[in-house]
């Protein structure tokens, strides 16, 4: 008789099934949300989830992300696991539209990891799931239909929908490989003006600043730090400071102003000003259009 004869339908549960959310270890649901590519041409900008994790799945489309510290190629079917701390850019156009669905949560306490970490810190963050993306894809697609319906008891269900989700994820990770890095002095120094914009971006900062904190000279900075990292620092602190007000925007109900004031910028008129240029529309239209329902 086969493996899987129709008549078979009852699986048991392995009596030494031992539950993997618990003591400490109890990760709460933030938000879910879904990217749709005719939606994708309104960049989401480096930014970082300080004390959450993000699990983001793409559905369609294919590019290059910025995470951390290099340009990483997506494409649909992956699976993508942002450490809290871990600055990403999904970078997308209307010449390169993207689908993802992205869940954040935090409380996360796994053994031998430091807090809010789903993988340890030195392992690709992108993972295929291959033949198990439609199951994947399913769980995201109901959470998020659960809350942005608004059905009773939409937060207990997706909380363990989550649950399954991070199972999902971390079995899918069993096995991921480590990052592979190259290191030259050109690399080092680039990284370490990257550190020291991460650190002081809500600051005033000039490149003769990075230069004389780094003991090097600001042309030489400046021209290897965009070689290796895409942007020039200038910019990569601009995309910084917005893709950080993108996130106030989003996940808080603080005021335009106080967001503006709050990423380094002197006024909240060049905010909005720089905002609507890069992101294509002004601040409070992006708040408006990219959350459901309204903070309670």
């Amino acid at each position: 008789m086969s493996k899987f004869d129709p008549l078979h339908v009852q699986c048991a549960v392995k009596q030494q099934y031992q539950p993997i959310f618990t003591g400490t270890n109890q990760p709460r649901l933030l938000y879910v949300s879904n990217i749709r590519p005719q939606t994708s041409m309104y960049p989401r900008m480096l930014h970082a989830h300080a004390d959450a994790v993000e699990l983001a799945l793409m559905y369609s489309g294919s590019g290059k992300f910025f995470i951390h510290d290099r340009y990483v190629p997506v494409s649909a079917g992956d699976l993508l696991i942002y450490n809290s701390g871990v600055i990403h850019d999904e970078i997308s156009s209307a010449d390169n539209p993207i689908g993802m669905y992205c869940i954040t949560f935090s409380g996360l306490h796994m053994p031998g990891l430091r807090p809010n970490a789903l993988l340890a810190d030195d392992r690709n963050c992108v993972i295929s799931c291959g033949e198990h993306f439609e199951s994947v894809r399913f769980l995201f697609e109901l959470m998020f239909k659960q809350l942005s319906s608004d059905y009773p008891n939409a937060s207990v269900f997706c909380h363990n929908m989550m649950e399954a989700l991070l199972v999902q994820a971390l079995t899918l990770a069993a096995d991921a490989p480590q990052k592979s890095i190259v290191k030259s002095k050109r690399l080092e120094l680039a990284l370490d003006v990257k550190q020291y914009l991460d650190a002081h971006y809500t600051e005033p900062i000039t490149l003769t600043d990075i230069g004389q904190h780094l003991h090097v000279s600001h042309y030489y900075l400046c021209h290897v730090f965009k070689d290796l990292m895409g942007y020039a620092p200038m910019k990569y602190l601009l995309r910084r400071r917005l893709g950080e007000a993108q996130t106030l925007l989003i996940s808080t109900d603080t005021t335009i102003s106080k967001i503006a004031e709050s990423v380094g910028f002197d006024t909240q008129s060049y905010f909005n000003f720089q905002f609507a240029k890069n992101v294509g529309m002004p601040p409070s239209q992006y708040r408006k259009n990219y959350l459901v329902r309204a903070f309670d």
